[in-house]
């Protein structure tokens, strides 16, 4: 009885379950190497003949321009998220913010110019307030401004708009006002119901290096937003080759569908924040006030951040915040924009 007992505990202690799973080389390894080394180029063969092309070269020439002027950007914004998140204690967003809600949202909203963040960092740490007591109001509006006005962002809009401060003043007030709306009607009509936070992690974890979990959370902002900066960058390039001058003019010409229609395109294309500036730029067809739309619009609703929002606080939370936030932003939008610019 006393062997078969011990034998019971040896059992327990080397379970296959509790031990980490092996990582290798995945089984098709060889055939997944060979791809990737023989289709881009068999890609650059077949277009190889088109590469001369007005269009083709225009549109490389859009889509390097706004990769290469945005990067820096990214790379130091990403760092700088991944700093915060490993190096600061959580607890400082708690003191600093005032007891009071309606207190708390505008003061939450203007942390966002000093402590930057992208959008995909952004949700988690809202998450991460809210278990920690932070009323869901003032994490809601940090998440919302965070990724919009802080210097990163604000300095990358100054280079894409040289010789425009008018332009980044009115990013940065539009994106204020809407953050802190926002967050004052979630006061006033949100329910405790539609909001289901998820439990995940942010911030050091004792017993662990912060250096390894910077380094683990700007690996994975810096590789999850560049490809949404490529994305963009090919988005934006594709649409000033490939879409009809006339189309452009039928919405540019009028300031109403000028503004809706790049409000629709900043939801679509989801590019991250230390970049729109850039692709906003490249739109030159468009107002100033509809293109400060586009840099509004996008860090606070797109595609991405529909998917992160409905996956941390629940889906019935991402469809009315996403739609409330949508038109907030484009009504601050146009009323800062037509003052300013």
């Amino acid at each position: 009885m006393r062997a078969i007992e011990d034998s019971g505990i040896r059992a327990r202690e080397t379970d296959p379950a509790d031990e980490e799973p092996a990582r290798g080389l995945p089984r098709n390894w060889l055939l997944l190497l060979v791809g990737a080394a023989v289709l881009p180029g068999a890609a650059l063969v077949l277009v190889g003949r088109s590469l001369d092309e007005p269009a083709v070269q225009a549109w490389r020439t859009v889509c390097l321009a706004v990769t290469v002027q945005a990067m820096p950007f990214l790379l130091l914004g990403t760092a700088l998220s991944g700093a915060i998140n490993a190096f600061v204690p959580a607890h400082v967003f708690n003191r600093l913010l005032p007891k009071r809600p309606a207190l708390a949202v505008p003061v939450a909203g203007a942390a966002g110019v000093v402590l930057p963040g992208c959008e995909c960092a952004s949700v988690p740490v809202a998450n991460s307030l809210i278990g920690r007591g932070v009323t869901p109001a003032a994490a809601f509006a940090f998440l919302l401004s965070a990724p919009a006005v802080n210097p990163i962002v604000l300095t990358a809009t100054a280079i894409a708009f040289p010789g425009s401060p008018e332009m980044v003043l009115a990013r940065l007030l539009a994106s204020l006002v809407t953050a802190a709306v926002m967050g004052w009607l979630w006061l006033w009509l949100g329910r405790a119901e539609w909001l289901k936070p998820a439990v995940r992690h942010t911030g050091h974890r004792p017993g662990h290096s912060r250096w390894s979990e910077f380094r683990r959370g700007f690996q994975h902002d810096f590789l999850h937003a560049g490809g949404f900066l490529v994305v963009g960058a090919m988005a934006a390039a594709t649409f000033n080759v490939a879409v009809p001058r006339s189309v452009v003019d039928a919405f540019a010409g009028s300031p109403w569908l000028s503004v809706l229609f790049l409000a629709v395109l900043a939801i679509v294309l989801a590019v991250c924040s230390e970049a729109d500036a850039f692709v906003a730029a490249s739109l030159s067809g468009f107002s100033p006030v509809a293109r400060l739309t586009f840099m509004v619009v996008g860090p606070m609703v797109d595609l991405k951040l529909f998917a992160l929002q409905a996956g941390t606080f629940g889906r019935a939370f991402a469809v009315r915040f996403s739609a409330a936030t949508a038109v907030v932003a484009v009504v601050c939008s146009v009323l800062v924009g037509g003052v300013l610019l």
